[in-house]
């Protein structure tokens, strides 16, 4: 099969569409014929060497998919080869096939085609699992999304409203503003013109978010403690702003707030499919019935990934990137 290499770290320009061997699917795996890939940050990473797959894993990008069920590995149930399916990998995405354990598999959601599907795995994992598992969101409190026009953001957005929560997100222009106020978002927040503590107590008449979905990191640490409600919930799942900050703990401890940091891609088979079992019950109704859906900025053929990653380090999109075979 042919597959996006990385022979060196490096640029755009170090992902190389090449024949590499095919992948066989092992004990409860499936093999998916890939019909698209969705693009992440950590795709990003992984192509400048600082965000290697987990052992075992496919060394190829990509951490979501949707395509056909190509084969079954031994002792796998409840799947048919055939079957229209999307995908959370723990890597191998950018590629023709790729073998998948069977608990990461979702239907194609109905009214979703198989293409678009691509989009919705990852962000749909990440959301519910650090939004809703872990920090507990809850109707009528507010959520503080940072990127919101990001895929991760946007799909935020809309699962919080979709529970009752209010929503305020923080955005570098008005037409991403603009966007994420499409999809629901309450409380608009340019960062490079306001300050979101200020504008956020001011939205909030001083109460702050009851929880923080935070893509930034080190840079927000102290900011993301004071726009925190009593009892609020910090949850970190990226570091674009960097990896060490200072930590005042009497700011944290007077507010009784908790402060999480996470990822997914490394999590345990187990985990993981606990995960993808809590997105089909609740999130694939939500998308099925229309009040969720996937938000695709552009498509791209496979083998153009290195101008994936030029957009998406670009910052001009809203949403996903998709990769197409």
């Amino acid at each position: 099969m042919y597959a996006i290499t990385l022979p060196e770290p490096g640029g755009p320009d170090a992902l190389l569409w090449a024949e590499v061997p095919d992948p066989v699917p092992g004990e409860g795996e499936v093999l998916i014929e890939v019909a698209a890939s969705g693009v992440n940050r950590a795709d990003l990473l992984q192509r400048q060497g600082f965000y290697d797959p987990p052992p075992g894993a496919s060394p190829y990008p990509g951490l979501e998919c949707a395509g056909r069920v190509a084969a079954l590995g031994p002792g796998v149930s409840g799947w048919a080869v055939g079957d229209e399916v999307c995908a959370l990998l723990s890597g191998g995405g950018y590629a023709e096939r790729v073998a998948v354990p069977a608990g990461q598999l979702l239907p194609v959601p109905e009214g979703v085609d198989l293409v678009t599907a691509a989009a919705l795995p990852e962000v749909a994992a990440t959301v519910w699992s650090n939004v809703f598992l872990i920090a507990h969101l809850r109707p009528g409190e507010t959520l503080l999304v940072h990127g919101g026009a990001s895929g991760i953001g946007t799909m935020a957005i809309q699962l919080a409203k979709a529970v009752g929560a209010r929503v305020a997100v923080t955005a570098g222009s008005a037409e991403k503003l603009a966007r994420c106020a499409e999809l629901g978002a309450d409380i608009l927040i340019d960062y490079h013109e306001q300050d979101f503590v200020e504008e956020l107590k001011k939205a909030t008449d001083g109460h702050g978010a009851d929880v923080v979905l935070d893509i930034i990191g080190a840079k927000y640490l102290t900011r993301n403690i004071k726009a925190l409600a009593v009892n609020g919930r910090i949850v970190v799942i990226g570091l674009q702003g960097g990896v060490k900050g200072e930590l005042n703990l009497g700011a944290l401890l007077a507010k009784r707030g908790a402060l999480i940091a996470t990822s997914l891609r490394a999590r345990p088979v187990a985990e993981k499919a606990a995960i993808v079992a809590a997105v089909r019950e609740h999130v694939w109704p939500l998308i099925e019935s229309g009040r969720v859906r996937a938000v695709v900025d552009r498509r791209l053929p496979m083998a153009e990934a290195a101008d994936a990653h030029r957009a998406m380090e670009s910052g001009s999109h809203v949403g996903k990137i998709i990769l197409t075979l």
